[in-house]
């Protein structure tokens, strides 16, 4: 297929082109600016702009059916992973009823432009195939990071007590059917825990940084900061960070491939706005995502909006909007290390066609400003995933 006339934002640095042709082979980008042959079967798309599919690098979909639920109470009330609303919800729902929530949020995220999303999976083996059931019936990518339900308390954790055997077959079995960890975070396991975590050889990612109160847990319990014990784990990237230090940061730009935050969430949850500034300037590589769907909309567009102007409202300075729409599309590739997120030769060909002549982007001055500020799942023509059409038409 050939993609003709299309304005793009190509490779690692989402270069404004206009009017170029895209070839597609198979399930993957072939040629960019390609020359069009007079037999080859070509897409017109004069007016449409071409952006990298948004990748949505942490979810909990599980909770679709919990929307707005004790939406007053606190972070720890609402989603602790133990005692919390979430929890409850999960354990006593039935799984039909979770799994037609899951699937309408699967349907979401693709009308939104969402061609990737990364799952930290609740409930073991269960969840996790319950998870698999729902995404095989639906073209969006998944990446699904399975948890033991196993949680260990302060007198565990200060005596270093390690992963039993019973759960260390469970997690064997556990990860020969995802795609790797998504752990609660380090005041739930001790350090012997997290180590033999980090000699697993699938994703390891883990929430770190999130609260006030789980920075102080840790202090209480271990006398060390939650993302120095979280890193023991040796996570491919950690979830949150809204409350890490300077040391953290740099501690973390030396063990894990990127920082993944949810600022949308942490604010449902009034517990402050994680410091992108901060975070670049320890060269941490940030990517987005949504959080849970019981307290926040799974919309990639309102993520990167309200982030990139509550960040320029706080620090009283610019930032340049490539560097937001990066955070959705180009590092979820890089941090997931996936060909993922870029429109490039050999990637993966899962792109938005947005109009350019929608309401409210017409006239488009600056397309990653439109597109981080205006843009919404009313602007998209169609989404492809895999070189498909599998959401509107061109």
């Amino acid at each position: 297929m050939l993609i003709k006339n299309v304005s793009a934002l190509l490779g690692k640095e989402l270069d404004y082109v206009s009017h170029t042709n895209i070839k597609i082979q198979g399930d993957k980008f072939k040629k960019i600016h390609s020359k069009i042959g007079t037999k080859e079967e070509s897409i017109d798309c004069e007016g449409l702009l071409l952006i990298p599919g948004f990748v949505n690098c942490h979810t909990h979909i599980g909770d679709s059916i919990g929307k707005d639920v004790t939406l007053n109470s606190s972070a720890e009330k609402r989603i602790h992973p133990v005692s919390g609303a979430k929890s409850k919800i999960l354990k006593n729902t039935d799984k039909r009823y979770l799994a037609n929530f899951m699937k309408t949020t699967c349907k979401s995220m693709l009308n939104k432009g969402i061609t990737t999303f990364v799952d930290f999976r609740e409930g073991g083996i269960e969840g996790v195939h319950l998870l698999k059931q729902v995404v095989s019936e639906s073209p969006i990518r998944s990446i699904i990071l399975g948890r033991l339900e196993y949680y260990q308390g302060p007198n565990e954790i200060k005596k270093n007590i390690p992963l039993p055997t019973h759960k260390i077959d469970e997690l064997t079995e556990l990860l020969t059917n995802c795609d790797g960890l998504g752990v609660s975070g380090a005041n739930e396991n001790s350090s012997a825990v997290l180590n033999y975590y980090s000699r697993t050889t699938k994703i390891r990612a883990i929430h770190s940084s999130e609260t006030i109160q789980s920075i102080s847990t840790s202090k209480k319990i271990t006398h060390k900061s939650e993302t120095i014990r979280a890193l023991k784990m040796k996570p491919h990237f950690l979830v949150h960070m809204t409350y890490a230090s300077s040391r953290d940061l740099l501690a973390a730009k030396k063990i894990a491939r990127g920082i993944v935050i949810c600022p949308r969430a942490n604010a449902s949850l009034a517990e402050g706005i994680p410091d992108i500034e901060l975070m670049k300037k320890s060269g941490c590589i940030i990517g987005l995502g949504t959080d849970n769907v019981m307290i926040n909309s799974p919309d990639m567009f309102r993520e990167m909006d309200y982030l990139w102007k509550i960040t320029m409202g706080i620090h009283k300075k610019r930032v340049d909007p490539k560097e937001i729409l990066k955070m959705a599309t180009v590092n979820g590739g890089k941090i997931l290390n996936k060909d993922i997120g870029i429109i490039e030769n050999g990637k993966l060909a899962d792109c938005i066609f947005l109009d350019k002549h929608a309401l409210d982007l017409e006239p488009m001055h600056n397309p990653h400003a439109s597109i981080v500020h205006r843009a919404s799942e009313s602007a998209i023509r169609a989404v492809m995933i895999g070189g498909k059409i599998i959401h509107g038409k061109i």
